[in-house]
């Protein structure tokens, strides 16, 4: 599974151009005002458009089919052609080792689970899974925000502090709510465009939320330091997701 991760994100990596020119106020001029904030406060104007972006989390509790996990995952994004390439790890029972890999590239989303290398837990892929893994790339766009000026993706302001989102690409459209606080922090995605898989082999839409925590100063930018994914089921919220985000690092040449 790490070497099908490594590959992926090599090919990415070989296809990536890098871009020398910095984010300027007229860069953001058309955007929502929301949105124009939230890249002043993080001091993005000045700095480098990024064209790929390393995000790495350390001590995640995850859940899936009702098993708890403590695991790490490791992604890279990608800009000019949308894509995000993840990589997860951990020892069931701190002993078993299981690899996960979940991505969105060429149009396409796929998720893969393995127990031991050998025993497959879930392979998804499908309509349905390019449309949930494109707007998991959506839900991460301001974090890797040269993605929010790409032509894939259309604004509409809604208030002082909320901005719709849509994305098309691939065939595929998708949209969701940015939230932001009144500093300028991006705060919450929120979709009703991601499909959950629910076991047994079905997969419905639901309600899902990503949350995001705990802004650091990194370099002259600040950076969020903690991420959740939640579904927003009708009988309760279930947080699948929640880690805390120790490295982000743009313009990576090497995997």
């Amino acid at each position: 599974m790490k070497k099908l991760y490594s590959s992926e994100v090599k090919s990415e990596l070989e296809k990536t151009v890098l871009n020398n020119q910095p984010f300027t106020k007229d860069d953001i001029v058309s955007l929502p005002a929301p949105v124009q904030r939230y890249f002043r406060y993080c001091g993005y104007i000045g700095k480098k458009k990024m064209s790929n972006a390393k995000i790495v989390f350390e001590d995640v509790d995850f859940i899936s089919n009702g098993k708890q996990l403590k695991l790490r995952s490791e992604q890279y994004n990608f800009v000019s052609e949308p894509a995000r390439i993840a990589y997860l790890s951990s020892k069931v029972m701190g002993i078993i080792p299981f690899e996960g890999r979940d991505k969105y590239q060429n149009g396409k989303g796929s998720m893969i689970g393995k127990l031991m290398k050998i025993i497959t837990l879930f392979d998804v892929t499908g309509p349905k899974m390019d449309q949930s893994a494109l707007v998991t790339f959506l839900a991460e766009a301001l974090i890797v925000p040269n993605v929010a000026l790409q032509d894939y993706i259309k604004w509409e302001e809604i208030d002082s502090n909320k901005a719709k989102a849509i994305m098309n690409y691939g065939g595929i459209k998708v949209e969701g709510i940015f939230s932001f606080n009144d500093k300028g922090e991006f705060i919450k995605f929120e979709t009703n465009d991601r499909y959950m898989d629910k076991g047994n082999g079905l997969i419905e839409k639901e309600r899902w939320t990503a949350k995001v925590e705990n802004y650091i100063e990194k370099n002259g930018i600040r950076v969020p330091g903690r991420m959740k994914g939640i579904w927003n089921l009708s009988k309760n919220d279930l947080v699948y997701f929640d880690g805390n985000i120790t490295e982000i690092n743009f313009d990576n040449s090497n995997v």
